[in-house]
């Protein structure tokens, strides 16, 4: 059996706008393209993963179950829009900044691998064949530390009057990374 691909998407700033520490559907704003760009993906074969840093639970103010809670929602969210959330890998430790447990410096924090490595345990995929879109730095040395064959940085627009989207050249970049069959 072949290994699987997936596209890795970070959740503040790539899945939706980055308000700070965003936990619950009001203060959720999803970045226009996302839902299509994830469509895309799933057509072509790819898993959608999320892979995200959770300071906001290391930090105490939600909690982890809090967090499950709410990304139950943001799957349901992906679903009634027609795309598909097939896994979520987050960190909920701080190295510096963490309460009690969540104190620590670990290997799933990126931009360390350790969440891409987890994901490409327990989903069986080829990290070779697989595409991490970020929008920060940390995103992608976390992909390059993991050998993930495409890591593109993109960043959110929001002309005014507007809603807040991936910039168009990172989304046609994350498009031909997809189509790529090697």
């Amino acid at each position: 059996m072949t290994a699987r691909r997936a596209l890795f998407l970070d959740k503040d700033g790539v899945i939706n706008v980055n308000h700070g520490y965003v936990c619950t559907p009001e203060r959720t704003d999803f970045i226009d393209g996302i839902f299509e760009l994830c469509r895309a993906a799933t057509r072509r074969g790819f898993l959608n993963v999320a892979v995200t840093n959770q300071a906001g639970i290391g930090r105490g103010y939600y909690s982890e179950s809090d967090f499950g809670t709410y990304m139950d929602w943001v799957r349901a969210q992906f679903r009634q829009r027609g795309a598909q959330l097939d896994a979520v890998y987050y960190c909920p430790h701080h190295p510096e900044h963490g309460v009690g447990e969540y104190l620590r410096d670990c290997e799933c924090r990126k931009p360390k691998p350790g969440m891409l490595l987890n994901a490409q345990r327990d989903l069986d995929l080829d990290l070779t064949r697989c595409v991490l879109v970020g929008d920060s730095v940390s995103d992608l040395e976390a992909g390059r530390a993991a050998a993930v064959r495409d890591c593109i940085q993109v960043r959110v627009v929001q002309p005014a009057g507007a809603s807040a989207g991936l910039d168009a050249g990172g989304v046609q970049q994350a498009l031909r990374a997809l189509a790529r069959t090697d």
